[in-house]
């Protein structure tokens, strides 16, 4: 296993199966049903896009589903780069900040 954020991958995703997982906090995260309202999509393509780009986190099988707000908006606008920077840690660079602020979250 190496220490880098993402790995090479065949994943037509582009986000590597074993990548670091993005940190949330408190105020990043929404549910389920919010993400559903914010963005007009399924509750089915939702939890495809969780773990198709690893955006989410739930604790165990009957814990709720826990979204990166700001992720979220990342992979809604298409922004991969964006999001492996935030998968990084990296969530002062200007990419990632622009996310940040069009959602009124602090960085």
């Amino acid at each position: 296993m190496t220490n880098a954020p993402i790995e090479n991958s065949e994943n037509p995703s582009g986000v590597a199966v074993g990548a670091w997982p993005i940190l949330m906090r408190r105020g990043d995260i929404i549910t389920l049903k919010e993400a559903v309202h914010r963005t007009g999509k399924s509750d089915r393509t939702l939890r495809s896009w969780c773990k198709l780009f690893g955006i989410s986190r739930q604790a165990n099988g009957g814990a709720p589903i826990e979204i990166s707000a700001p992720a979220l908006e990342m992979v809604m606008h298409g922004d991969m780069e964006a999001l492996e920077l935030l998968r990084s840690g990296n969530r002062h660079h200007p990419r990632v900040r622009r996310f940040f602020d069009h959602l009124g979250l602090s960085v």
